[in-house]
């Protein structure tokens, strides 16, 4: 192509002369020269024509300047005779450069092995030395490592292989397995989008329908490619050639390679959501066979646009969720960095989504990934490609239409022939921002309860409780340090401890430093307020049961020590008491002797505990009076009803929202002041609401009824057992 400069002047030396100087350009096609009769202002019509009556003339000059040549759609040199003229429309060419190798975190074990079996390689080439023996074992121990490495890849690992920048694209995967392609553009509406390819091409003589998401393989091609994430004019594109293969007959194949769809201003005025909810409809009422392979990562509606299949294969790793791990930690976990954690949870992997029966199979990799070797990972999908339209061929229209329909209503829970509960129930895990902490008070209580009725701080219950409660808070701990972004500075800490001349000594001060800003940082991160919540309450009851071993712990020297310095007579004095005490338990009255001994008894006692350096408080009467039998449900029966009045005093003074601020700082500290203020606050507020004479007149009752029990115990009962909200 060239540009041809035009340069008009006037001749004449009139006062009213003017120069005039404008520019057209021309096209050139093979060799022909077409001038365009357009100038700037001016057309050449009117040179010659009648308007232009003047003496005046005109100066013409031409200058013809060379214009760089595009390459598309094809080039100027095409051979006449070549056999592959289809290769010439697509814009997919191979790179002028070799992609650079990219090293995973988790894969830099093996960087060290290969730097060595590199080392050896280079030796024996300056060398000239035979190294055969040395280069068969590191090679052997090199795919060892990769096998052991490949073969238990955690989530968050499957993911970065995933988005591996080296990994085969779509079009990749299609030039590997066609015998023809042709690729084809535009949804007719708006614009031709490159993150969403379209073709037809041929495996095995037969004609499918291609769609896909097209990753870049450089900088430049990603930023082209929009990095995979189409816009509304990428759906409507594929939607137009499905409605294309529906009405041709063409079999669909689409893959998946897509973080999501772009979710930009202009895309949701464009109508994003619409554009992928047309897809879902339309895609289950196609009446030709439909195969997804997800090859990369399958991010929300943008990946389910084009998933709507009767079958789903996955390769072995790559991933499909409905929201980034990176982005479920920051939701949940106030922090990206616990993307490994959420990627576990959210069951991504291929190997999950089969183990669930959302995906129909999984097709293997190489070792180290598809981009270790591109066309065999290709053929492993053309296999299976092959192999599923051979199962979907069988089937008639209607079978087809029933098998997807049955696909995605097994996938939701659903059965055909079975009949659906009006309210189904579900088991959904409760949130831990929303504890409650009358389960945090019963897990105390138990735990209380287990510790003090242990005969030692050697008993087996007590051992076996503290070493569950030491268990769970590492467990919590390691997570927080891990959601936290701390992991990496602790493994750093511990090789730097490791590499000590003498582990016994103290920290010198750098490492000191080290530990000290660790802990700040962890301290300052925990004190988030709605973070850490199971953390926290692991270290309260870890805290809670230390006080309650070290009150055991007293109390059993305190025991001893009383022993020891009680003389013999003074214990045959206790058993006194005890007899008399049971003897009032069981309704016996004591007669004058046996009372008198029993108060000097006492007066024995408390001498000798005065010895002791005891000082005594007081004392008390031990008692423990049930209800009778007959009672039971009457006594209930009250307790139901104080706890149901509470609920409705809390609804009428509209105190939740207080009561679940004091559930939050319960959690994070029992024994604050706001706490106390909080608790003051409602039991103020469900006084003032709560219908007490009711209430008070059937409490009363039942204290006439047990007139034989005391009244301290009936209002502890009552109170232990509604006392909460």
């Amino acid at each position: 192509m060239a540009t041809l400069s035009l340069t008009v002047g006037n001749c004449g030396k009139g006062r009213n002369s003017e120069d005039l100087t404008s520019e057209f350009v021309p096209h050139l096609s093979l060799g022909s020269v077409f001038l365009t009769k357009r100038l700037y202002g001016l057309n050449l019509k009117d040179l010659d024509g009648p308007k232009l009556r003047t003496r005046k003339k005109f100066r013409v000059g031409a200058e013809i300047k060379k214009w760089k040549k595009h390459d598309y759609p094809w080039p100027g040199d095409i051979d006449p005779n070549t056999k592959t003229p289809l290769k010439y429309l697509s814009f997919f060419k191979p790179l002028d450069e070799k992609p650079k190798p990219v090293t995973l975190a988790f894969e830099k074990p093996l960087v060290d092995l290969e730097k060595q079996l590199i080392e050896v390689r280079r030796m024996a080439e300056d060398t000239g030395l035979d190294f055969t023996d040395q280069i068969n074992a590191l090679e052997a121990k090199y795919q060892q490592a990769l096998k052991d490495l490949y073969t238990h890849l955690t989530p968050i690992q499957r993911l970065q292989i995933a988005r591996h920048p080296n990994r085969p694209t779509v079009l990749d995967h299609i030039l590997n397995m066609t015998e023809k392609w042709v690729e084809l553009h535009g949804d007719r509406a708006g614009y031709d989008d490159p993150a969403m390819i379209t073709g037809i091409g041929s495996i095995e003589g037969r004609s499918y329908l291609f769609i896909g998401h097209q990753k870049g393989r450089n900088t430049k091609e990603n930023i082209m490619r929009n990095f995979a994430m189409p816009t509304p004019h990428g759906y409507r594109k594929a939607l137009r050639m499905m409605k294309y293969a529906d009405h041709h007959g063409f079999p669909i194949v689409t893959f998946v390679d897509t973080p999501g769809a772009f979710a930009d201003l202009r895309s949701e005025e464009l109508g994003q959501g619409e554009a992928i909810a047309h897809n879902l409809r339309t895609m289950f009422g196609l009446k030709v066979p439909i195969i997804t392979i997800v090859t990369g990562e399958g991010g929300s509606g943008g990946a389910l646009a084009i998933g709507c299949a009767n079958k789903l294969l996955m390769l072995e790793n790559s991933a499909f969720y409905v929201a980034s791990p990176e982005a479920c930690a920051a939701i949940l976990w106030k922090s990206s960095q616990a993307a490994p954690k959420a990627a576990e949870k959210l069951r991504i992997t291929a190997q999950e989504h089969y183990r669930l029966k959302i995906a129909d199979g999984i097709i293997p990799e190489p070792l180290g990934g598809a981009h270790a070797d591109p066309f065999w990972a290709s053929q492993q999908i053309k296999h299976a490609i092959v192999e599923a339209m051979a199962e979907l061929g069988r089937m008639n229209t209607e079978q087809l239409l029933h098998h997807r329909m049955l696909k995605f209503r097994s996938i939701g829970g659903f059965q055909e022939g079975i009949q659906v509960e009006p309210e189904r129930k579900r088991k959904m895990k409760p949130s831990e921002v929303n504890t409650q902490p009358a389960d945090l008070e019963s897990e105390l209580a138990n735990l209380r309860k287990k510790i003090l009725e242990a005969k030692g701080p050697s008993d087996p219950v007590t051992t076996q409780v503290l070493e569950k409660l030491q268990e769970d808070l590492d467990t919590e701990i390691t997570k927080a340090f891990i959601a936290m972004g701390l992991q990496d500075k602790i493994e750093s800490l511990k090789l730097e401890l490791q590499r000590a001349p003498i582990p016994d000594q103290p920290l010198n001060k750098s490492l000191q430093e080290k530990a000290n800003k660790i802990m700040q940082e962890f301290k300052q991160k925990l004190s988030q307020p709605g973070a850490y919540l199971g953390l926290k309450q692991k270290l309260h009851t870890v805290e809670m049961a230390s006080k309650l071993i070290e009150q055991k712990n007293k109390i059993e020297k305190l025991k001893t020590d009383v022993n020891q310095k009680i003389p013999t007579t003074v214990k045959a004095k206790l058993e006194l008491l005890n007899a008399a005490s049971q003897k009032l338990s069981n309704g016996e009255p004591l007669d004058t002797n046996l009372v008198e001994e029993v108060e000097k008894a006492k007066k024995e006692l408390e001498d000798v505990l005065k010895s002791a350096n005891l000082e005594i408080v007081g004392t008390r009467k031990r008692t423990n009076v049930a209800a009778p039998p007959e009672l039971e449900e009457d006594l209930a029966k009250v307790n139901e009803e104080i706890k149901e009045e509470i609920q409705r005093a809390v609804t009428r003074s509209g105190l939740s929202e207080k009561i679940e601020e004091l559930k939050l700082e319960i959690v994070k500290d029992s024994s604050s002041e706001k706490v106390k203020e909080l608790e003051t606050e409602i039991r103020e507020g469900i006084a003032a609401a709560l219908s007490v004479t009711p209430l008070k007149e059937k409490v009363e009752s039942l204290r006439e009824k047990l007139a034989l029990s005391s009244k301290d115990d009936i209002e502890s009962k009552v109170g232990a057992e509604n006392g909460r909200w």
